[in-house]
């Protein structure tokens, strides 16, 4: 057996079907698979829908949501597969998809995680191959300023050809496969990120302890995409999560470019707000810009503190 797929699950019974059997008809062409669910504590019985018509799945059940990293950490050092691969309930897979993949990672053995090309519903791309954020490039992207700093390294690059497998520095978390001796090597995902940036750190450790990260154009995958988050309330859970990405940044750029990235970072979210603000104003005599940016920054000053200037997580 060669592959251990870990699915984190938060009331999305209804995706779960759909996604276990694009897993199985994938796994059919590697010669099987071992596949593991940790249920976040979910309030829509999708745990007992899978002991109910997916007995075949090893099911690990949370008694409260602590996250994506976090949740993965708990199946992690129970893998003894030398790949693992981790599956949001709301990415479907081609057939060959692990198939090609795996022979992908056999074939290049430095690569330690390998990303998938992510396409939406009706075959747009979605954003496959990542640079690492940083405080200046995060707020150029923010102040709608990239295309003035050509310079700079983008979080997306504009020059990025979709259809050739590439080093890039780190790729999202709904398809991640990555070796079990990298795990074994850099740990696990670090439990101060409750969503958001945990694939990022872990990504920057891998390349730190020198394998590489790949992005893989042939193992495509269909992700929908914030799912989860819908199961709280539509208008709950975009501010909730826009408060969790808020606070992973903090978290982030303090543990990977210290107190003065973190004061960068904090200040640049400001100008942002002030520039994109401005130019609305002139354009269309619109302050909702200016509120929307100005209640971020609020919300980031606010999440300093509670984070303790970016060292402690919120939950």
């Amino acid at each position: 057996m060669q592959l251990t797929t870990i699915i984190v699950s938060y009331n999305t019974r209804h995706l779960l079907d759909e996604c276990l059997a694009d897993l199985h008809r994938a796994e059919a062409a590697i010669g099987g698979g071992i596949c593991v669910v940790v249920d976040n504590a979910s309030r829509d019985g999708s745990a007992e829908h899978l002991v109910e018509h997916h007995p075949d799945v090893q099911l690990i059940r949370l008694e409260q949501n602590v996250g994506f990293g976090r949740a993965n950490n708990a199946a992690l050092p129970k893998v003894h597969t030398p790949f693992v691969l981790l599956l949001n309930t709301d990415a479907f897979m081609t057939p060959e998809s692990l198939r090609l993949s795996l022979d992908y990672m056999q074939a290049n053995p430095r690569c330690g995680v390998l990303g998938a090309r992510l396409l939406n519903r009706d075959g747009s791309p979605q954003p496959s191959a990542r640079r690492f954020p940083t405080p200046w490039n995060v707020f150029l992207l923010q102040a709608g300023l990239e295309r003035w700093f050509t310079g700079t390294p983008r979080i997306d690059p504009s020059d990025f050809d979709a259809e050739r497998a590439q080093e890039c520095d780190w790729v999202p978390g709904c398809y991640y496969l990555i070796r079990k001796s990298v795990i074994d090597q850099v740990g696990l995902f670090d439990p101060l990120f409750f969503l958001y940036a945990e694939e990022v750190d872990l990504c920057r450790r891998v390349k730190n302890a020198g394998w590489q990260v790949h992005y893989f154009p042939d193992a495509r995958v269909v992700h929908l995409g914030g799912e989860s988050a819908k199961s709280d309330g539509e208008v709950t859970a975009s501010r909730q999560i826009d408060a969790l990405s808020i606070e992973s940044n903090l978290l982030y750029f303090r543990k990977h470019h210290g107190r003065a990235g973190l004061a960068a970072h904090v200040m640049f979210e400001g100008l942002a707000a002030l520039l994109v603000g401005a130019r609305e104003l002139v354009r269309r005599s619109s302050i909702v810009r200016l509120s929307t940016g100005l209640h971020r920054w609020r919300v980031t000053l606010g999440l300093l503190w509670q984070t303790k200037f970016g060292t402690t997580p919120t939950r």
